[in-house]
């Protein structure tokens, strides 16, 4: 349960301060671990996450309210763009949906970027969370494992 809860806080503190490597924890705890605990710990991983994203998307859901983003919204280049955009988004919502996905699970956009502009864009909050749940999942079990794997393969390092 104490390693439930520090990969918790971890994963919350990587989503909301990109500099901290979340992945690197996970291959460190990789070691320590059992294998029958790794997707729970791969899914905890992912809610620590989702639970930083989270503030990321409200943040530029909210970002209007600013005074700097406002001025500079003011132009009717950038108003008619962010429209555009938020359209589109809301038409095609797989694509956005496909887009979070890919993200999540790569790092490619980077995520925290995504999670803004999904925010801005008014992604429906619920294809966010759902995406974001188990793109950070797949993409934390995938660590876990070849954590697990390059630990038990390698010799001397084996715990």
């Amino acid at each position: 349960m104490g390693e439930a809860l520090a990969l918790l806080g971890v994963s919350v503190a990587s989503a909301l301060i990109p500099v901290i490597n979340l992945e690197v924890y996970l291959i460190g705890l990789s070691a320590l671990a059992d294998d029958d605990r790794l997707w729970y710990l791969a899914a905890v991983g992912g809610l620590g996450q989702l639970l930083g994203k989270i503030v990321w998307y409200y943040l530029g859901a909210n970002a209007l309210r600013w005074g700097w983003v406002r001025k500079k919204m003011e132009n009717p280049k950038a108003q008619a763009k962010l429209e555009l955009w938020q359209r589109r988004t809301q038409e095609r919502p797989l694509l956005g949906a496909g887009l979070l996905v890919v993200s999540g699970f790569s790092g490619f956009p980077p995520f925290a970027v995504v999670a803004v502009l999904a925010g801005q864009l008014r992604m429906n909050l619920v294809v966010f969370v759902v995406g974001t749940m188990v793109s950070r999942t797949l993409r934390f079990a995938v660590f876990l494992y070849a954590g697990k794997e390059a630990f038990d393969l390698l010799p001397g390092l084996g715990f």
